[in-house]
């Protein structure tokens, strides 16, 4: 019996990627800069990464980074995800991105600019959560006292962090072979738990839904 083989896409920044492994070997990674044209780029990578699997061998599992990042460019990750999955009848398993970065260990902090004069903050493995700029200050320089990274998938500039401490902030983007080394850390307990979510984006503000205007079709009975 052939090992597992798995595909992890990550495109949540403008440096997307994508990697085939079989077992813990990597037999395919590709990465591409698309920014706002994901979803004119991916297709290639995507054909040549399964062109790596053995004749007659599906896939076990997508992975599929969630961000945050690039709502546009996530969604088009994960909606591909999920088509392949859909073929091969396998689970389509959404994972955080700021775990596939080099600096992603226990202690460190994740940032990024939130927009609307804020920020966002996240710990090792967990969500991310908005801050204010002036509390995001104190927990960053309390974090690098310890001796831990900061780090930032997009450069920090627009945060409002003073200069001295942006300069710390690591840039970092994550890439799907990293995102599969994180994936094959979890115990099988937790990778069950994840295959049984819904995949989605990290959201740092709820989804923007607009009220459907009076007489409109959807509305009629």
């Amino acid at each position: 019996m052939p090992d597992a083989a798995r595909l992890f896409i990550e495109s949540s920044t403008p440096r997307a990627s994508l990697a085939l492994l079989r077992g813990s070997e990597v037999v395919f990674e590709e990465t591409f800069t698309g920014d706002r044209s994901h979803n004119a780029l991916l297709f290639a990578p995507l054909e040549r990464a399964l062109a790596g699997l053995e004749p007659g061998q599906s896939l076990a599992e997508v992975v599929i980074g969630t961000g945050p990042g690039s709502y546009s460019g996530t969604r088009v990750g994960i909606a591909a995800g999920q088509g392949v999955a859909l073929v091969h009848r396998c689970p389509a398993v959404g994972l955080s991105s700021l775990l596939a970065v080099p600096s992603a260990k226990p202690g460190a902090l994740a940032v990024g600019d939130a927009r609307r004069g804020s920020a966002w903050r996240a710990g090792f493995g967990g969500e991310p959560e908005l801050c204010g700029v002036e509390e995001l200050t104190e927990e960053i320089r309390g974090v690098l006292k310890g001796g831990a990274a900061v780090f930032s998938l997009e450069p920090v500039g627009k945060v409002g962090l003073p200069e001295e401490l942006a300069a710390e902030v690591l840039l970092e983007q994550p890439t799907a072979a990293l995102l599969a080394k994180a994936w094959l850390a979890r115990s099988s307990e937790e990778r069950l738990k994840l295959a049984a979510l819904p995949v989605q984006p990290a959201y740092l503000r709820p989804p923007h839904v607009t009220v459907a205007k009076g007489g409109h079709p959807l509305l009629r009975k």
